[in-house]
């Protein structure tokens, strides 16, 4: 352990649970309150019980995989990163774990993608791991999917899952898995609130900012709605699991272009402008925006790239693009860039969701969530997380009113709308800003009659 680490009271209390649990379970702890150090110093306590032999950290992103070697390294750990090109890492592996198991290395440490974890070069090497084996899954929602699921390693008894958001999003059987392997939540579970109240995340301002559909938008919006009522009355008429809109090949296409169509309203270019005229001092500036074509023909990055036009071009905003095609070493720069206020933002699609460590962040822009709430979660708390000089975040939500509706389909949209919004006023409930913020959403809970959320 490094010297200089002092672990927070809950971090202590999940790694006693863990303990307690035999070595399994899952680590449900709010995005930035620290699963890593907790995980590692798991690790640690391991290696002074039981003489630990092997760690192997599995984790959704290649940036996540550095992420973990830095961390590794405060730990005295030298980890052998497993990803991209078999040749860079293979022989290492097969040679560290020869010397393990033959006691003339007494550690190896291995970190390790989702990708190669189901590839042939890795799952061939599986079979020498030895029992002392601690297997750790980063963002271990993601280990739900079937296929990866079935790589994970049986031997391996020792076992830990982190994640701000276990629960698979319509995927109970994925979710079960999930547990099945790793172990279920443990106690205490730590909170976004709790989070806050014990400083390990900032406090925040929310300002929801409620925009209009233009008149084609509405028109394509009222169709769509109005056939997700149909799929959903036949399914209710067939006596199908409502609940399961994964499984629902006639309802998940429609859900999606809905939600695309949501993301890329063009009224939020509008609103961001407005908003971002009074804001051009600004620095440390995160934009999310939509990862969907607006229509057939339209590229994905059709919202990036016009949100970087208007901050760039027209308000003379110095910032940069970050996609999952930004090359690692690009991402690094920018990084610096960004924390040291040369940039004053980056414009972003869904590659900072999870477990980019970027706590200089002091503002976000939400242009577009999809419906998933761990995409949410996982902004917020990227957002959130501490940073020197830095006393409180603002996040500006950007929220569709969604066109006005004929009786039937109104049904149908309350059902829909109701957990977005439980989501958007949890959320609010825990801002300095709470008041103001509600009384925002109060006109979105009047219009759809959801005043009991």
């Amino acid at each position: 352990m490094p010297q200089s680490l002092q672990l927070r009271q809950y971090q202590r209390q999940a790694i006693e649970s863990w303990f307690a649990n035999n070595g399994r379970g899952t680590l449900k702890m709010a995005t930035g309150s620290g699963k890593t150090i907790t995980a590692l110093a798991i690790a640690c306590e391991l290696y002074k019980q039981i003489n630990l032999q092997v760690l192997l950290v599995v984790c959704p992103f290649r940036h996540l995989v550095t992420q973990w070697a830095r961390e590794c390294e405060k730990f005295n750990l030298q980890p052998i990163l497993a990803f991209e090109d078999l040749r860079t890492w293979q022989s290492q592996l097969s040679t560290q774990l020869y010397n393990v198991r033959s006691g003339s290395q007494s550690f190896l440490t291995i970190v390790t993608t989702n990708s190669t974890l189901i590839g042939d070069g890795f799952q061939s090497q599986l079979k020498y791991f030895p029992e002392k084996t601690l297997i750790i899954g980063d963002e271990a929602h993601n280990l739900g999917a079937p296929k990866l699921e079935e790589s994970l390693p049986r031997r391996v008894g020792l076992r830990l899952a982190l994640s701000a958001t276990p629960e698979r999003y319509f995927d109970d059987g994925g979710t079960q898995s999930l547990f099945n392997y790793f172990g279920a939540v443990l106690q205490p579970e730590f909170t976004l609130k709790d989070a806050i109240s014990q400083g390990a995340l900032v406090h925040y301002l929310y300002q929801p900012i409620l925009v209009e559909l233009t008149e084609a938008e509405s028109i394509t919006y009222l169709k769509l709605t109005k056939r997700i009522g149909r799929a959903l009355l036949y399914r209710e008429r067939e006596n199908l699991d409502l609940g399961d809109f994964e499984g629902n090949e006639d309802l998940k296409p429609l859900l999606m272009q809905r939600a695309r169509l949501i993301g890329a309203a063009e009224n939020k270019l509008n609103a961001l402008r407005e908003l971002m005229l009074t804001r051009r001092e600004t620095t440390h500036t995160l934009f999310y925006c939509s990862d969907a074509a607006q229509e057939e023909g339209h590229s994905s990055l059709h919202q990036l790239k016009a949100v970087a036009k208007i901050l760039g071009g027209e308000l003379g905003y110095r910032v940069s693009t970050y996609t999952a095609k930004t090359p690692l070493q690009e991402r690094e720069t920018l990084r610096h860039q960004f924390e040291s206020g040369e940039l004053q933002g980056l414009v972003a699609i869904r590659c900072l969701d999870e477990g980019v460590d970027i706590p200089a962040i002091q503002t976000a822009v939400i242009l577009a969530s999809s419906g998933n709430p761990r995409q949410f979660i996982q902004r917020r708390g990227r957002v959130l997380r501490p940073h020197p000089g830095k006393e409180r975040a603002t996040i500006f939500d950007m929220i569709v009113l969604p066109p006005e509706l004929d009786r039937n389909t109104l049904e149908v949209e309350r059902n829909l709308l109701r957990k977005e919004l439980r989501r958007f006023v949890e959320f609010a409930d825990l801002a300095d800003n709470a008041g103001e913020a509600r009384m925002k959403l109060l006109a979105l809970q009047k219009r759809y009659d959801l005043l009991d959320i």
